[in-house]
C-alpha cells in the first residue's frame, strides 16, 4: 500500500478538515489524516491514484494543494490572499461606516448612497471568501462555519438594500452591520491563525534546523582538498564534510577524523555537551561546541534522525484521540443546527414577541455570527500540537496522539533492568576458565558476543576486543539465554546466562560452554543510572506502582530494587514469561512498560503503553509508543506528566468550546448581543482556546 503526504492551504477549522477527509474517503483513499493546524494531509491507496483529479477536487472545495517549497518559491503573496490583508482592506471602509453610530451624527454618512458605496467593497471581498467557501461546502454536503458568516452578511446587506429601495427609513439600513461582521470575522480569523500557528513553534524550530549550509570536501586532480559551501539538501550519502567549532552539524554523519564536544539539545532536550570521537555518529541539527571534525554523510532527506522525528510528530498530530470524535460528530451537524436556531429566533421574535422585523433579523444574524464550530474542532488539535511539540523539544517522542491520551490512565510502570535502570556500561570483575588457555577463552567469548546487541555482550566484546576472531560456520541468538555458535570443526559454543546450564546454577553472570560442557564463567558489574532514584521517587509521589521485570538473576534484581525502592520484583524471566506477566499486569491495571532490548519488544507491544530509550534496539523502538531520546529515563516523569496535562488541556478546551456556544447562542437570540459584538467575540473564542493550549509550553508537568 502506497502513502501520499500533501500540504493544503486554506483550512480554517476542523470543518475544513472534515470536508477534505470526507472527499478523499469518497474517492477510495484509506487511512486519511487531515491536520487543520498545519495543513498536512496524508492518506494510503492500493492502486495508482489520479493525482491531478484529487488535487482539482480539493481545490474545488475551496482549498489549495501546495508542495513544501511552493510558498517560498512564489515570492510575494497576491493581494487580499490572506486574512491580515483582507482585514486591513475592509477596515478602511468599515471605520467610516461605524462613525454614524457615535452620539453626534455625521449627516452625510447617513446617506444611503454613501453607506452603500462604503459597504459594497467590503461585501464583495467578504463574499469572495466566505460566500465562495460556503457555496462549495454546501455543494459537497459538509457546510462549514463560513455558511453562517455568509448568511448573516447577505441577510443584513439584502435587508438594507430593500429598506433603501422601498424608502422605509434609517431603521432598515444595516450596511454598517454587514461591513463590521465581515471585517471583524477577518480579524478573528487572522488572530486565530496566528495563535494556532504558535502552537507549532517547537516543531517549526526543529524544521528550521533541517536546511543549513555545509562545508563539502572535494578533491582535485592532484588529490588536494577543496572546500565548497553548499546547502545540506545537495549532499549525498558518502560525501565528505568539514564541521568547525560553533557550527551546526548539517546532516547525519560519521566522524572520520578529529574529536569534539556536541550539544544535542535540539534532539534530546539535554544541553549537556557530549564527547564524540572517530567512528562516532553525529546527528544533524546538533551543534559542535568545541573541536573540528571531518565526517562522512550517512543519511540524507527523509532518512535523517531529525526528519524521522518531524515525520513522527506530524503523523501523531494527524491522529484523533477518542475525545475528538465526539467533537467531530457535533461539528458535522453544528452549522445546519445553528441555521435552524437562527430561523426560529427570527420567527419567534417577530411573531411571538411582536418585535420589529429589523430587530428580529439582527438577533437572528447575531446567532449566526456568535456561533463557533471552530472552537470545538480546534480544542483537541491545538492541545495535541503543543503537547507533541513540547515533548519533541524535551527529547520525548510520542508515536501517536493516542499515546498522549493513554498516559492519563497509567497506574503502574514496569522496568527492565539492564540498560534501563542501569547504565548498561558493564565491567568484567572476575572470570575463570578450564581446558582452554586464557587467550583462547577470551577469543571464544569475544567472537560470540560481538554478534549480540545486548548491553552485557557489547561491554564484554569491547573489553576483550581482538583482531583474530573465530570465523563461525553459523551463529545465532537463543532469546533470553545467550549466543550459540558452531565452528568449522562442528564444535558448538554457547555464551550466556545460567539457563544454558542443566542445573541452572545462578552463581555467575555469564557461562561459557563447549559442546554443552562448561569451560568457564564471568562475573559482570553494572551501575545504576544516576537519575533512577529520582525517577522512581517521582513515580511514587504520583501514586504509581513500580515493578522490576528482568531476565537477570534474582540476586542482581534484588540489589537494584533495594537501592531504588521498587515495589515488586520478577526476576529470571524469559521473553515469553515477560509477555505473560505484562498481560496479567495489564488485566489488573493500565500498565506502562519501559525497556531497551530485543527481549523487551513483545512486552513493549503488549503493554498499555510501551516506552523505549533512544539507544535501544531498533525492534524495541518500533514496538514502543513513546521513545525517550536523551539516553536515559530522566524524562519519564515528564513524559507521564505531559501526557496527563495534555489530556487535561483537551478537556478544558472542549468545556470552554461547548459552554461558549451553549451560553452565547441564547444570549444572542434574546437580543443581548449585537451582530458586531458577536462577530468580535466569535473570533476571540478560538484565540482563548489556542492560548489555553499554549500554557502547556510553560506549565510544570513533572
Amino acid at each position: 500500500m502506497e502513502k501520499a503526504a500533501w500540504k493544503v492551504e486554506g483550512m480554517d477549522c476542523s470543518n475544513c478538515a472534515l470536508t477534505i477527509s470526507k472527499y478523499l474517503t469518497k474517492q477510495g483513499m484509506q487511512e486519511v489524516k487531515v491536520n487543520p493546524i498545519d495543513g498536512d494531509v496524508s492518506f494510503s491507496f492500493d492502486e495508482i491514484i489520479p493525482e491531478q483529479k484529487l488535487k482539482s477536487g480539493i481545490e474545488g472545495l475551496g482549498y489549495k494543494v501546495v508542495s513544501d517549497g511552493a510558498i517560498a518559491a512564489t515570492g510575494k503573496k497576491a493581494f487580499l490572499s490572506d486574512h491580515r490583508q483582507r482585514f486591513l482592506f475592509c477596515l478602511i471602509f468599515t471605520l467610516p461606516l461605524m462613525l454614524h453610530m457615535l452620539p453626534w451624527h455625521i449627516h452625510w454618512l447617513m446617506n444611503p448612497w454613501v453607506q452603500l458605496s462604503l459597504c459594497t467593497p467590503v461585501f464583495i471581498v467578504g463574499m469572495a471568501f466566505f460566500g465562495r467557501s460556503a457555496i462549495k461546502s454546501i455543494i459537497n454536503g459538509m457546510p462549514n462555519m463560513n455558511v453562517l458568516i455568509a448568511l448573516g452578511a447577505v441577510a443584513a446587506f439584502a435587508y438594507s438594500i430593500a429598506g433603501w429601495i422601498l424608502n422605509l427609513g434609517e431603521g432598515y439600513l444595516f450596511f454598517e452591520t454587514t461591513a463590521s461582521v465581515i471585517t471583524l470575522v477577518f480579524l478573528g480569523n487572522y488572530l486565530e491563525e496566528t495563535s494556532v500557528q504558535s502552537t507549532q513553534r517547537a516543531v517549526k524550530k526543529l524544521a528550521r534546523s533541517q536546511k543549513v549550509m555545509a562545508n563539502m570536501i572535494a578533491f582535485d586532480d592532484e588529490h588536494k582538498e577543496n572546500i565548497f559551501l553548499l546547502e545540506n539538501t545537495q549532499l549525498k550519502v558518502g560525501d565528505l564534510i568539514l564541521i568547525k567549532s560553533g557550527e551546526q552539524v548539517p546532516i547525519d554523519c560519521k566522524i572520520l577524523w578529529g574529536d569534539c564536544t556536541v550539544n544535542e539539545a535540539i534532539i534530546t532536550g539535554e544541553s549537556k555537551p557530549l564527547t564524540k570521537q572517530k567512528k562516532d555518529l553525529l546527528i544533524g541539527g546538533s551543534v559542535l561546541e568545541n573541536g573540528t571534525v571531518k565526517a562522512q554523510v550517512t543519511a540524507t532527506g527523509n532518512e535523517t534522525v531529525l526528519s524521522g522525528i518531524l515525520h513522527m510528530v506530524k503523523q501523531a498530530q494527524g491522529e484523533k484521540p477518542s475525545m475528538q470524535k465526539l467533537a467531530d460528530k457535533i461539528s458535522a451537524v453544528f452549522v445546519p443546527a445553528v441555521i435552524i436556531i437562527a430561523l426560529i429566533t427570527f420567527l419567534v421574535n417577530y411573531f411571538a414577541f411582536d418585535i420589529s422585523a429589523g430587530k428580529s433579523l439582527m438577533r437572528s444574524i447575531a446567532v449566526l455570527v456568535i456561533s463557533c464550530p471552530c472552537a470545538m474542532g480546534l480544542a483537541t488539535p491545538a492541545a495535541i500540537a503543543v503537547g507533541l511539540g513540547r515533548g519533541a523539544r524535551n527529547g520525548i517522542l510520542y508515536k501517536n496522539a493516542a499515546a498522549l491520551e493513554r498516559f492519563k490512565d497509567i497506574q503502574q510502570v514496569v522496568f527492565d533492568k539492564t540498560g534501563t535502570l542501569t547504565t548498561g556500561n558493564f565491567s568484567i570483575i572476575k572470570f575463570d576458565f578450564n581446558s582452554v588457555t586464557e587467550e583462547e577463552f577470551k577469543r571464544i567469548v569475544y567472537s560470540a558476543e560481538k554478534f549480540s546487541n545486548h548491553p552485557v555482550a557489547k561491554s564484554v566484546s569491547n573489553a576483550w576486543k581482538i583482531n583474530n576472531a573465530i570465523q563461525w560456520k553459523s551463529i545465532g541468538e537463543i532469546k533470553g539465554m545467550g549466543m550459540q555458535a558452531t565452528d568449522t570443526a562442528g564444535n558448538i559454543f554457547s555464551v550466556g546466562s545460567s539457563r544454558l546450564l542443566k542445573e541452572n546454577n545462578a552463581a555467575h553472570s555469564l557461562y561459557v560452554l563447549k559442546n554443552n560442557i562448561q569451560i568457564g564463567w564471568l562475573d559482570i558489574a553494572d551501575e545504576i543510572r544516576p537519575e533512577a532514584v529520582a525517577v522512581i521517587n517521582a513515580l511514587h509521589q504520583k501514586k504509581i506502582k513500580t515493578i522490576l521485570l528482568s531476565g537477570d538473576k534474582k540476586e542482581n534484581c534484588l540489589a537494584v530494587a533495594a537501592a531504588l525502592g521498587i515495589d515488586e520484583i520478577y526476576a529470571e524471566q524469559l521473553p515469553e514469561q515477560k509477555l505473560a506477566m505484562i498481560a496479567a499486569l495489564n488485566a489488573a491495571a493500565p500498565t506502562a512498560m519501559i525497556g531497551d532490548g530485543i527481549n523487551d519488544a513483545p512486552a513493549l507491544a503488549k503493554a498499555s503503553l510501551g516506552i523505549s530509550l533512544s539507544d535501544a534496539s531498533q525492534i524495541a523502538m518500533q514496538s514502543a509508543d513513546v521513545i525517550l531520546l536523551n539516553h536515559g529515563i530522566k524524562n519519564l516523569p515528564k513524559a507521564l506528566g505531559l501526557g496527563r496535562h495534555t489530556f487535561l488541556t483537551i478537556k478544558e478546551n472542549l468545556f470552554w468550546a461547548f459552554i461558549y456556544n451553549i451560553i452565547a447562542i441564547p444570549v444572542a437570540a434574546f437580543g443581548f448581543l449585537t451582530p458586531t459584538f458577536g462577530a468580535l467575540v466569535m473570533g476571540f473564542s478560538d484565540v482563548v482556546l489556542a492560548g489555553n493550549s499554549l500554557r502547556l509550553f510553560i506549565k510544570k508537568v513533572d
